[in-house]
C-alpha cells in the first residue's frame, strides 16, 4: 500500500510542476488560445460543409446524366 501511496504522491507533484511549466512557456495567453482555436475548427467547419456541397452536386450532375440516358 505504501508503493501505491508514493505513486499517487508523484504523480500529483509532477501533474502540478507539468501544468505550472505549461502555463509558464505557453507561447499565448489562454484567451488567445481558445480564440485561435475556435477559429481553427470554424475554418474546419466551412471547409467540410464547401466540400460536401460540391461533392453533392457532382453526384447529383451523375444521377442526371444517367436519367438522361
Amino acid at each position: 500500500m505504501r508503493k501505491f501511496g508514493n505513486f499517487v504522491l508523484g504523480a500529483l507533484i509532477g501533474g502540478l510542476v507539468g501544468s505550472s511549466l505549461v502555463m509558464l512557456f505557453a507561447p499565448a495567453s489562454g484567451e488567445e488560445i481558445r480564440n485561435e482555436i475556435e477559429d481553427y475548427f470554424k475554418n474546419l467547419k466551412e471547409e467540410i460543409n464547401r466540400a460536401a456541397d460540391e461533392k453533392r452536386a457532382e453526384l447529383e450532375a451523375q444521377l442526371e446524366k444517367m436519367r438522361a440516358g
